[in-house]
């Protein structure tokens, strides 16, 4: 799971602490969760954003995304999530926290996102209108 939390009209990036480049916070499900209560939990652990969930940006089989090669198979959800507030007393895991507007993104992990998926989370947000994005 992955989350596009946008403030101001930028977007929230985490830094990764495995490679020291940039994504969308998330990661791998708990057993027993939801999607949607992975996304926010991720979100809390990575950045001290609390978030609620809005909808489903995407559904992508990420073999066919350009990512870095795994040796399994992966479906990527990305939802839409909104602040509903942050601890800063949270002890984060990522090595840093942004908020990146669409013409200043730093260098990302293409391992967990690319940048045209990123371009199309910022076009979905300024559209509420366009369709979750899939395969």
């Amino acid at each position: 799971m992955r989350a596009a939390v946008f403030r101001d009209g930028k977007i929230l990036l985490i830094k990764e602490p495995e490679d020291g480049l940039w994504s969308l916070p998330g990661g791998w499900a708990d057993v027993g969760e939801t999607p949607s209560e992975t996304t926010a939990r991720e979100v809390y652990e990575e950045s001290g954003y609390r978030v609620r969930v809005v909808r489903l940006l995407a559904a992508y089989d990420r073999d066919r995304q350009g990512h870095t090669p795994l040796p399994y198979h992966v479906y990527k959800l990305c939802f839409l999530c909104e602040i509903v507030g942050h601890d800063s007393s949270v002890a984060v895991e990522a090595d840093g926290i942004g908020f990146f507007a669409e013409d200043d993104l730093p260098p990302l992990s293409a391992s967990r996102v690319t940048e045209a998926q990123i371009q199309t989370f910022f076009h979905q947000h300024r559209h509420p209108e366009a369709p979750a994005g899939f395969d």
